[in-house]
């Protein structure tokens, strides 16, 4: 208890995991909700609409739990994290409150127009409010990764006598290139954990012999979705955000390499484990100058190692960062191999009717979650020490009053709440999964 800047940092990375569980899964079913909203409109085809009638339940339940997961965050910036929430509020405020009021607000009054209002509206103004539902979700994750981009790359600001941070340039700051870069590809990790979930329920249903028309449907959609989303989170949008670390924070990625040497033609660690106690990595297995190619577009460009740089700007756990960044890359390869066998065999008309590759699929559903998580921790991780990268270090930002051992029990509290909310949903959609979908009038809708 007597280091209360670790129990906050803890229970603030335990929560606003457990949080993003939610959010990943609605900002990916919104695009997706649209495509089938979209081509039932075009084709007139009936599973087109029960399709997107079923996911639309199953983003409504999501969207409940991540509301009530994140609330608690938005205390701890006051409770937790007092010093960081005085100084940069004047900036971070900003997009935070435009979160709430333009985006959250438009996001939840679609949704329930989506749920309850299908008969009134129509199917033209219903697909209207699929498309502002997904525009409120978009825009929600926007607000949130640019708060999050200014911690990494802080631009659009001055800092007061006071030493408080300030907007001097609202565009700068809301347009920063690190939130655009950062939220393309956070997007399309977002487009592939729904269609990983999507596909994973069609091919239950496929295995059980149960609501043909629209397994066919969700397991189509999701396998092609998936593909899609899995090669863009690679490039361009990972290729691109790979190269923003390097230029702004390339302390970041050695330790995410295990790189502790400089030189040119610097190699791209597939395996191995960063040794930091003797500066080395361990038992490597390495693509000679793809690193160097990776981050600088140049096979010969040399690539600072951790040595360049004074300790105290290391990442404060070089080890976890490491290993988060090569769990998110490697599971996004091989998202990218699953989805592409399943599109070929969809292509030839064989996918319904291969029973190991629909256990594959249901099977793999957790993964992008996984991938998602370790990505966040990549992200953060890489920017320790730092709360706003290069002006205000984490030590620095936290709640001096505040006893690590207040935080260690409200932690816990946290824990056994959202232990219990996360048995919840899974028995909410569970139950809508058994049940399956269902046309208006029964029961489901107004």
């Amino acid at each position: 208890m007597s280091d209360p800047l670790f129990w906050h940092r803890l229970q603030f990375g335990f929560t606003i995991t457990y949080h993003y569980l939610f959010p990943q899964l609605t900002m990916g079913l919104a695009l997706l909700i649209v495509v089938l909203k979209a081509i039932a409109l075009r084709t007139g085809r009936a599973p087109w609409d029960d399709a997107a009638r079923f996911w639309i339940r199953i983003f409504g339940v999501n969207f409940a739990l991540g509301v009530v997961t994140g609330i608690p965050m938005e205390f701890q910036f006051g409770t937790n994290w007092a010093e960081f929430s005085r100084r940069t509020g004047g900036v971070i405020g900003q997009t935070l409150a435009m979160e709430g009021i333009f985006a959250f607000f438009l996001e939840s009054s679609f949704l329930a127009l989506l749920v309850w209002g299908e008969r009134r509206l129509g199917p033209r103004r219903h697909f209207l409010a699929a498309l502002a539902l997904f525009v409120g979700s978009w825009l929600s994750g926007y607000f949130i990764v640019a708060t999050n981009a200014f911690m990494q790359s802080p631009v659009g600001h001055e800092i007061a006598a006071d030493g408080t941070f300030q907007i001097a340039r609202l565009g700068a700051f809301v347009f920063n290139p690190w939130a655009i870069v950062q939220f393309l590809h956070n997007q399309m990790a977002a487009v592939v954990t729904a269609s990983f979930v999507m596909a994973a329920v069609a091919a239950y249903w496929t295995l059980r012999g149960e609501h043909a028309a629209v397994a066919r449907v969700s397991l189509r959609t999701g396998v092609v979705a998936g593909l899609a989303a899995a090669m863009l989170v690679a490039f361009p949008t990972g290729h691109h955000q790979g190269r923003m670390v390097a230029a702004k924070q390339p302390v970041t990625l050695a330790a995410m390499e295990g790189r502790f040497e400089s030189g040119p033609r610097a190699p791209l660690a597939m395996i191995g484990q960063p040794n930091v106690a003797e500066r080395k990595l361990d038992n490597p297995i390495q693509l000679p100058a793809v690193l160097s190619w990776i981050a600088y577009g140049d096979f010969s460009a040399n690539v600072r190692g951790l040595s360049e740089f004074p300790e105290e700007d290391w990442p404060t756990n070089i080890e976890l960062l490491y290993y988060s960044f090569h769990v998110m890359v490697g599971l996004g390869t091989l998202f990218i191999a699953v989805m592409a066998v399943a599109a070929l065999l969809a292509l030839r008309r064989r996918l319904e009717s291969s029973r190991w590759m629909l256990w594959i699929l249901v099977l793999a559903f957790p993964f992008p979650y996984i991938a998602n998580t370790a990505g966040w921790m990549t992200a953060e991780l890489g920017r320790q020490p730092w709360l706003v990268y290069g002006l205000m270090r984490t030590a620095a930002g936290g709640s001096p009053t505040v006893h690590g051992g207040s935080t260690l029990f409200t932690a816990l509290g946290f824990a056994g709440l959202y232990l219990v909310l996360g048995v919840l949903f899974l028995a909410l959609v569970a139950r809508e999964v058994a049940h399956g979908p269902r046309r208006p009038g029964a029961g489901a809708h107004a």
